[in-house]
This record gives structure tokens, sequence and C-alpha cells, in this order.
């Protein structure tokens, strides 16, 4: 790592900081980093191409018109999409992490439908970590609202704000050895495992059918290189991104949000520690790194992949325990410990889900509640939520 060496704005987290910080709390935030509202067929295109989710249901408008659906629809991490939870408001120079998400989804987003995105600073906590020394949680509400201003969906997340000098200075991660040393029979078999992922798709997945104990079949992701965090990007790009003048115009207003890379010259937003490797270093990390979102994006591929076009997924929670850098390959499991009938006599089973890399870390341990349809009572719970025909992909 580069020592005291940043190429990123630094400042202090004084008390005078943090006493201006609390008119905050309470205040519903500009969301000034939304990157998409209108929901085209593209916009989900490359969004689950950004994520590496083949699923068809978001993906092939004709298979999404025979499913229950009755039209395209968006994934619910496609909410990601919109804004990635939190704004990144106040306190420049100081560095965000990111740290977790609790989510709830109440109804589908169908093509052509138009989402509004409001934030809330709920709060915050003063801590010291041994990452980054004195520190600040802070904690946001997020709510999505369709175009008929309906509440269709809700997340609550937490991020780390921190001095970037002091992470350089603890060095945490400077001992990892970085990219990892694949060897091409371990490669082999990390493409063999991708590719064996299976999506449940059109075959209903019943709560009857559905055991305590049961494991979700594993989906795969890396090893994660450059093309993936800029297909995220394409799909995703929580920040805004744009080129030359346009951009220049941005940061003259904004300072802070950006950084001369000492490599090439270029301004480059404090985004770029994702996969600019002298803006990570910057941040005291020892290589580019994926998104907290997009971790939580591919854990929530590996629920709708197991539950089906039938199922629902209710609740996804997750925390970003570690970082994924670019080499590193994380495997997602899930494994059923709880199935009740809910206080709506819904048929709920409750999910215990990990992401482990190959240093064996669970990088997002994550907890799901969904909703399988009942072959005995004769429950669908998709349906329950669907729009009325005439309004299903019409953005009315």
């Amino acid at each position: 790592m580069s020592g005291e060496k940043s190429v990123l704005p630094e400042a202090e987290l004084t008390n005078e900081l943090l006493e201006e910080y609390k008119d905050r709390v309470g205040l519903e935030l500009r969301v000034s980093n939304v990157f998409n509202q209108t929901v085209s067929y593209e916009a989900i295109r490359n969004y689950v191409n950004g994520i590496g989710d083949s699923n068809p249901l978001y993906r092939n408008r004709e298979y999404a018109q025979k499913s229950c659906y009755g039209e395209l629809v968006a994934p619910p991490n496609w909410f990601y999409s919109v804004y990635p939870t939190y704004v990144v408001e106040g306190l420049p120079g100081l560095h965000g992490w990111h740290s977790g998400n609790d989510w709830e989804f109440f109804k589908p987003v169908y093509v052509n439908d138009y989402i509004k995105p409001k934030s809330t600073l709920a709060g915050f906590d003063v801590v010291r970590t041994k990452f980054a020394g004195k520190s600040l949680w802070r904690y946001q509400r997020g709510e999505f609202y369709n175009q008929q201003g309906e509440l269709v969906a809700r997340s609550y997340s937490w991020s780390l704000r921190g001095e970037r000098k002091t992470t350089r200075k603890t060095g945490k991660y400077s001992q990892l050895k970085l990219p990892h040393p694949w060897t091409e029979e371990e490669l082999k078999k990390i493409e063999e495992e991708t590719l064996d992922e299976k999506i449940q798709g059109s075959e209903v997945r019943f709560w009857e059918d559905t055991e305590i104990g049961e494991e979700l079949p594993p989906v795969i992701k890396g090893p994660f290189g450059l093309t993936d965090m800029i297909a995220y990007c394409v799909g995703a790009t929580p920040v805004q991104l744009a080129a030359h003048g346009t951009q220049l115009r941005n940061y003259r207003l904004h300072p802070a949000w950006a950084f001369r890379d000492p490599d090439t010259f270029a301004l480059e937003p404090i985004y770029a520690v994702h996969y600019n490797k002298n803006a990570a270093e910057s941040a005291g990390l020892p290589f580019p790194y994926s998104a907290g979102v997009q971790n939580q994006s591919w854990l929530i591929n590996l629920i709708t992949n197991w539950i089906g076009d039938e199922g629902w997924l209710k609740r996804n929670y997750a925390e970003y325990r570690k970082f994924v850098y670019f080499s590193d390959v994380v495997r997602f499991t899930g494994k059923v410990i709880k199935k009740y009938v809910d206080e709506q006599g819904e048929h709920c089973v409750d999910i215990l889900s990990h992401g482990f890399n190959q240093r064996e870390e669970d990088v997002i341990p994550g907890f799901s509640t969904v909703i399988l349809p009942s072959q005995e009572k004769e429950t669908w719970p998709v349906r329950k939520r669907l729009p009325a025909p005439e309004f299903r992909g019409t953005g009315k």
C-alpha cells in the first residue's frame, strides 16, 4: 500500500463537524444520486447483465408475458439502480463505506413504471473502529414509490464514515496478497460451478415441498474483475458519471467529488475506489473492491433463483462484513431455517445466507423471508400483489 500517499481529498472528523451534522437528523434528503427512474426494458436488461443474473423473467419479454406477472418485471434488487439507498451528504473529505441494508418489498415493478425515491437521515452514532479509528455510523431510510404513489419497497441502510489518513495508518488490510494467485485448474472448476447455476423459473416451488434444513443451490460470482465492475456501473451507476467538460463542471461545483489520478492526470470520481488502485489505496484498501450494494444484489440473485416465478421476496437483510477485491470469488449459499404461516395467512420461509470468499471469510451474512405458494390452501403470493391487468406494463 502507499503509506501516507493520498490522491483523495481528506478531512478530520472533528467535534465541530459532528455538532453541525446533528441538525440533519430527521431531514428528508435531496436524492442527488438518482440513476434510473423510468423502468425501461434497457434499464432492467443493463442491471441484470451488470450483476450476472440470467433469469429469463427479467430479460425475456415473451417469457415474462406467459408468467404470472403477464409482462416484463424488474427484479427486487433493481431498486439499487434507482439510487443505492443512501445519499452522500455532508462530511466532505471523509470516506464512506456502505455496510448493510435491510429491505422490504411490497409490490412488483413493471417495465414502463416510474419510480420516485425518498431518503431520510434517520440518525448517527460516533464509534471507534480498528479500521478507521474515530468514525460515524450513519443511518438512512429509503422509500420507493411508483407513478400511482404506491410504496413498492423500503430500505434501511447503514454506512461508516471515517478519515482516510487513519485507515492508511492502521493498515488493517495491508497484509492481503492480491491479486489472488489462482491456478488454471482452480479457475476451470469455478467456471464449471458458475455455469451449473440453477434457476427455478416457471417450475413452481410450493411451501409444502420445502423442508427445514434444505440448502439453496449456490450462486458463484467471480473472479471479480474490472469488466464486472464496469458492467455494474452501466446497470446501476450510483454516482453521476459523465465525461470531459460536462463532468468538469460538476467537479467545479463539488470539488470533494473528484481526485486527479497521478497515472493518467484525469479527474476521477471518488467512486473510482471500486476500479482504480490509487484511489483504493488512498482509502486504506490494498486493491479495488466491489460496492456493498453490488454484493447484496448478488445475494438477492441467489434468493430469486430459488423461489421461482411464483415466489415473493418479502424481506432481505445483509451485513457487509468483508471487502470483495478484484480477483476474489464469492460463493453464495443459503439454508431454510424456518417455515410458518404468518398473521396474514401467507406461507413463509426464512433463509439464512452466506457469501464465502476463497479466504473462507463470510463477506455478507444475510437473512431473508420469502413467501411461497401453497398447494393445499391454493394461495399465490405474487398474484395477490399484482395490479389490474390493464395497468401492467403501461406506466399508468
